[in-house]
């Protein structure tokens, strides 16, 4: 088949930079795999690309997380920079670079686009109330303070923005403020900020809306927020913070979205001067690379509206293409340690082949904004169904054949079949390229199911050894167009094919050219799966640590004990009625029966998980969780001091 010659593309790519306060959970590989698949296709159609990442290292989590572990910022982000680039190498994440934002590529990117910034009169100054922490005696920053969206009314949201509508807004603006540190409203106090003029790119901003590739619902979501009258944006964070000095400014930071972006110049520039590169060359206003960003749907304000204009400010390039993607559920369930769904990156590769997960998340993927769930039945069932039972079979079923002729491929198959795949390559090629992943993955298995389908049809177990080579020639160069196909979805399996069918790594042109005549000894290159069982929830304690953040989100309110019975039919459970103050009584059924009589814990404090999800059990409904402590020696439920009341908050 003629293969027109095509103009060569020069493409950089990015996805979300992790933030540095913790390991790497599945939704980040999510998202790696989405962007890696990209990146590889381009390079097997022959085109230029390069993929870069960093740590996202700036900003008050980062403060918090290295105060709790009495460690310094510096010394956290370096430890998590090396757990994170060895998680991704886990997943064969194939990063040109992967740098992080504490650097000095990333303070010089920062200083210039703020410098040219102001120079174009986008930077002013203002005095505003500021949210400060009598307490703690401190400003606070957005990430200090929780409260409830001022766009959809969520609760417990951060101060600069939501993680339920995705909204960004002035930490001003935030309903019923609470400092994190204190756990106290705070109360308003003069500062003087630094803001970037983004109504003055409004105009800008709608024109690039209308180039930039970009989903259908996020760009409607995107004009709806540039409609609303857009406000200066405050670039400035007041001391203490982690991050860089706004020059000229005293004790003035740049606000965590700011550099965190910049991150991926950065990243490119670090790159470039390993290899000797010109960054004009790469990205700049008169740079011929293409730019793609792959990101989450929480972050979508951030890279459709503040980032671009950052980038006009300064006269950069701004992006060619924007992929949101949904969020990840584990099992139906938003992932949660509690509930046995929050296991980690690097430990989910002690369960099953991570180059599986690739494969499951390509079924997932297209190129809308929806949530992905990973089920693990759902995820052993399709691995053993498509990847060995459909895709490897055909090799090792030919292999079989071809060694009764010492591995030598004939001249001669059938045609027809073998075109049957060839003229798939077109569609396949734009399926990669608009991202509609589960959709290729569905065809590729389609024309798996076709050569087995051949093979069964030509019984080659009944024919004569010539007539059994041309069928197992023929499934073999067919075996060679899938895994080129499959390629940038699996790499290690189909450069493990490659080596079986004696080819080095080819590109999609490959799939028009037959197989060369030897093929080496067949070795299985995936093992059927068994069923995935995750660890028990007391298995999982010490997997990860917890932020502030987190911690906040748990209610821990004092409880008193009216009344214990014992629970028929339970050997461990006892019923408790308990009076929580303000928020009245509450039923709990708890595991303690070893260690109390029901009588001994009438009028007894306890300590409640009051925001804890009602849980349905055979015995009724439990409405929260009493705090205890055991060992060897026994259970110990855990009390307040003398003095405390029903009702009364734990800190």
């Amino acid at each position: 088949m003629d293969n027109p010659k095509k103009i060569k593309r020069k493409i950089l790519v990015t996805q979300a930079l992790p933030y540095a306060n913790a390991p790497l959970h599945l939704g980040h590989i999510l998202e790696a795999v989405q962007t890696d698949i990209w990146s590889r296709f381009q390079n097997l159609n022959n085109n230029e690309c390069h993929f870069f990442c960093a740590d996202d290292t700036h900003g008050t989590p980062v403060m918090l997380k290295a105060n709790e572990m009495g460690i310094s910022p510096e010394e956290l982000i370096k430890n998590v920079y090396q757990d994170h680039k060895s998680t991704y190498e886990l997943y064969d994440i194939k990063f040109a670079n992967f740098h992080s934002t504490h650097s000095d590529e990333n303070k010089k990117f920062s200083e210039l686009i703020y410098n040219k910034a102001k120079s174009n009169n986008l930077i002013s100054k203002a005095t505003i109330e500021q949210y400060y922490d009598e307490e703690e005696k401190m400003f606070l920053s957005d990430r200090f303070i929780k409260g409830t969206c001022p766009k959809c009314d969520a609760e417990e949201q951060n101060g600069d923005s939501c993680n339920d509508c995705g909204a960004s807004y002035e930490i001003q603006e935030l309903k019923n403020p609470i400092s994190i540190l204190s756990n106290t409203p705070p109360i308003k106090k003069d500062s003087e900020h630094i803001f970037f003029d983004l109504p003055q790119k409004t105009e800008m901003l709608k024109n690039f809306l209308k180039n930039v590739q970009l989903q259908k619902s996020i760009k409607n979501k995107l004009k709806e927020w540039l409609s609303d009258d857009l406000k200066k944006w405050d670039i400035s964070r007041d001391a203490p913070y982690f991050g860089f000095e706004i020059p000229d400014e005293n004790n003035k930071f740049f606000y965590v979205w700011v550099d965190a972006p910049i991150g991926y110049i950065a990243s490119i520039s670090n790159w470039a001067t390993k290899n000797n590169l010109d960054m004009k060359d790469l990205w700049s206003s008169e740079s011929d690379y293409e730019i793609h960003h792959f990101i989450g749907k929480d972050i979508a304000y951030f890279h459709g509206l503040f980032w671009p204009a950052l980038l006009d400010s300064a006269n950069f390039r701004l992006p060619d293409g924007i992929n949101v993607h949904g969020f990840l559920t584990i099992n139906g369930e938003k992932m949660s340690k509690s509930k046995g769904t929050g296991i980690l990156a690097k430990d989910f590769v002690n369960l099953t082949n991570p180059e599986t997960l690739r494969y499951y998340f390509a079924t997932k993927l297209n190129n809308k904004v929806e949530d992905i769930d990973l089920n693990f039945d759902d995820y052993v069932q399709k691995i053993n169904s498509d990847l060995v039972g459909k895709y490897l079979n055909i090799a090792s079923r030919s292999a079989s054949f071809l060694k009764n002729n010492k591995n030598v491929v004939s001249n001669k198959i059938n045609q027809d079949v073998v075109n049957n795949l060839i003229e798939k390559k077109n569609e396949i090629i734009n399926l990669y390229e608009s991202k509609e992943y589960s959709k290729l993955v569905r065809i590729v298995m389609e024309l798996a199911d076709n050569v087995n389908k051949h093979i069964n049809e030509e019984t080659p177990w009944k024919k004569t050894d010539d007539e059994a080579l041309i069928t197992a020639s023929t499934a073999i160069n067919a075996f060679k167009i899938l895994s080129i196909y499959l390629h940038p979805i699996i790499p290690n399996i189909t450069t493990e094919a490659f080596r079986f069918l004696n080819i080095d790594t080819p590109s999609i042109d490959d799939v028009d050219k037959k197989l060369i005549n030897k093929i080496n000894n067949y070795k299985p290159l995936l093992n059927r799966l068994d069923k995935i069982i995750m660890p028990e929830e007391e298995d999982m304690d010490n997997v990860n640590l917890i932020n502030i953040d987190q911690f906040s989100a748990v209610e821990l309110r004092v409880a008193k004990i009216i009344n214990a019975t014992n629970v028929e039919g339970a050997d461990k459970l006892l019923q408790l009625n308990l009076d929580v103050g303000e928020f009245g009584t509450r039923n709990v059924f708890a595991g303690i029966k070893s260690a109390y009589a029901p009588e001994e814990l009438i009028n007894k404090m306890v300590v409640l998980v009051n925001n804890l999800e009602p849980r349905k059990m055979k015995f009724g409904i439990s409405e929260g969780m009493v705090l205890a402590s055991s060992n060897e020696n026994g259970i110990y439920l855990v009390s307040p001091d003398e003095g405390a009341e029903p009702g009364m908050k734990v800190r």
